[in-house]
């Protein structure tokens, strides 16, 4: 299930958003310039190295951030990012959203390294959109999400479903322990993402309900 939108269409201008989508796209870019096996020994987040040296390898907790194994590992992030993240950020206002993303980015980190194998290197900028996507769970559950049901269906879906129903499935492969994801990291995002944005008393309400603007991809 790709989701394609969410029911509100206006959402502002959504700096933070952008800027942190052109720098997931230019920490790839860097990474191509030293090539993909050589950036992840440099950049990644390797919580066995963190324990030892803090000071010294400290850095990469916001390096692995910015950073993805491959095109559709930071496309995939990055979608999800542009379909989720203008709804928040217009409603905690930017400022807040960015220290959302930073603060769910180091609890993933830090989730992650709680329960797996800490001498596997982690990359990528999931952690953090789990906690935008936290943060629209908790106050966007009534919206809906243009959802692309593969391979020929759209529907709209209760963003609380569709979200609800992400996590769940983080869960579940979380504790069947499927290599390859770091899902506890996609999980500590998500709760971080709920609880800051509980603790940021957002602004104002939005329409929730689809209409015929809806249909069109614009920001």
């Amino acid at each position: 299930m790709l989701p394609l939108r969410d029911s509100i269409y206006f959402h502002g201008p959504a700096l933070v958003t952008k800027l942190l989508i052109a720098l997931c796209i230019l920490g790839f870019a860097v990474q191509l310039s030293m090539g993909l096996d050589a950036s992840l020994e440099r950049l990644a987040l390797v919580p066995a190295l963190l324990m030892t040296d803090p000071l010294g390898e400290g850095y990469r907790l916001f390096t692995s951030m910015f950073t993805h194994g491959s095109l559709g590992h930071l496309l995939g992030n990055v979608w999800f990012m542009w379909v989720f993240g203008p709804t928040l950020e217009g409603r905690l206002g930017s400022g807040r959203y960015l220290l959302l993303y930073l603060l769910a980015g180091l609890a993933a980190a830090l989730a992650q390294t709680l329960f797996s194998d800490p001498h596997t290197p982690m990359v990528g900028a999931s952690g953090a959109i789990s906690g935008v996507c936290g943060g629209y769970f908790l106050l966007f559950s009534r919206a809906y999400v243009l959802t692309w049901l593969f391979p020929f269906f759209l529907l709209w879906l209760p963003a609380g479903t569709y979200l609800g129903y992400w996590a769940f499935i983080q869960l579940i492969n979380g504790l069947l322990g499927l290599p390859g994801v770091a899902w506890w990291a996609h999980l500590g995002g998500f709760a971080a993402g709920m609880a800051l944005a509980w603790m940021f008393h957002p602004r104002r309400p939005y329409l929730t309900s689809p209409t015929w603007e809806s249909w069109f991809f614009y920001r």
